[in-house]
């Protein structure tokens, strides 16, 4: 029987799912000189390099747009339950 890869590509894509040590994650997350985006330590894709400043922007809008959307979710939030407690008129045409 003939043994799969652990590692390689699939169409433009690479995988790996051989088990990660410590080292070999931390040593992926941080790669100076490279692009904003390196190869999975363990799975398929990519993700964000962690030493290349444009990731740490992509993190900064993810969280202000988590944020703004946490706040903006408490406001309906509340705008819902204040809206609640007043009588609403229905008016039903024959």
């Amino acid at each position: 029987m003939v043994e799969k890869p652990s590692s390689g590509e699939l169409f433009g894509i690479p995988y790996n799912f051989e088990r990660p040590s410590l080292r070999r994650l931390i040593s992926s997350y941080w790669k100076p000189g490279r692009g904003m985006l390196v190869e999975k330590p363990f799975g398929i894709g990519y993700t964000l390099n962690l030493a290349n400043w444009r990731s740490w922007v992509v993190i900064a809008v993810a969280v202000g747009l988590y944020l703004q959307g946490k706040q903006s979710g408490d406001a309906e939030a509340e705008s819902d339950e204040s809206a609640d407690d007043e009588p609403v008129e229905v008016v039903v045409e024959d």
